[in-house]
């Protein structure tokens, strides 16, 4: 049995792990997925000041309050922010990192640093009092993320992802340079020779996967509702390994 922390990206809570915790939980795992400050049932907790640091705080906080050792922590997407920073802090609790279709940033560098300036301001003039709203979820606008959801998981989406504390993608990831933990890459939307090839360039995203485990789960950006017995079974052999 192995004891996971499950945080999901940006807009989404634990809710979206549903039928992920449900499938590890099945297999003798402790699971928690997480709801962090701002979002989803926790939604009542948005402003200005949550951050990536009050995000960091959730995960730790979480970690420490139930006494947790040994834990898979799995970051999805936008999660994988908060988690490398969790990570840095107590490593002592961590066994492994697992990220999912995301990646642990260098010291300094936010998420809003990894896409080209036009994005940052197109994505900047969305912003409605600090809060980056959801996309519209639809599958012609944006194939490949959206790849291998069905329609009732669509409507989940749509109905249930709430807006994003700016500030958790524009604060950059702060890291100690403590003791590393191990690292796996689940890979979703990038074939698995892909990523490789962009860690040998040195592709700042994806530099300090060097030495990491990776896999691949051909799929869309959202895989715990798109592929999520496949996911379950690809942490539950992580962890088992």
């Amino acid at each position: 049995m192995s004891t996971f922390v499950l945080v999901p990206g940006f807009w989404l809570g634990a809710w979206a792990w549903q039928d992920v915790t449900a499938a590890l939980r099945a297999d003798g795992h402790e699971v928690h997925p997480v709801t962090l400050t701002g979002l989803a049932d926790r939604a009542h907790l948005i402003g200005p000041e949550v951050d990536l640091e009050t995000h960091t705080a959730d995960i730790v906080g979480l970690i420490e309050a139930a006494d947790l050792r040994d834990v898979v922590l799995v970051g999805h997407s936008g999660g994988g922010l908060p988690v490398t920073q969790a990570a840095d802090r107590i490593p002592d609790r961590i066994a492994r990192v697992v990220y999912v279709d995301s990646a642990p940033l260098p010291d300094g560098v936010s998420q809003f640093d990894t896409n080209p300036p036009e994005e940052q301001e197109r994505t900047r003039g969305l912003v409605r009092d600090g809060q980056l709203p959801p996309p519209a979820w639809d599958p012609t606008a944006d194939p490949e993320n959206l790849a291998g959801l069905d329609e009732p998981a669509l409507a989940l989406l749509r109905e249930r992802a709430t807006p994003q504390p700016l500030r958790t993608a524009t604060d950059p990831v702060r890291r100690t340079g403590g003791r590393a933990v191990p690292t796996t890459l689940v890979a979703c939307t990038f074939p698995v020779d892909v990523v490789r090839s962009m860690i040998d360039q040195g592709v700042p995203m994806f530099a300090e996967l060097a030495g990491a485990d990776i896999h691949g789960l051909p799929t869309g950006h959202w895989p715990m509702l798109s592929e999520p017995k496949r996911l379950a079974d690809l942490l539950d052999s992580i962890a088992s390994a």
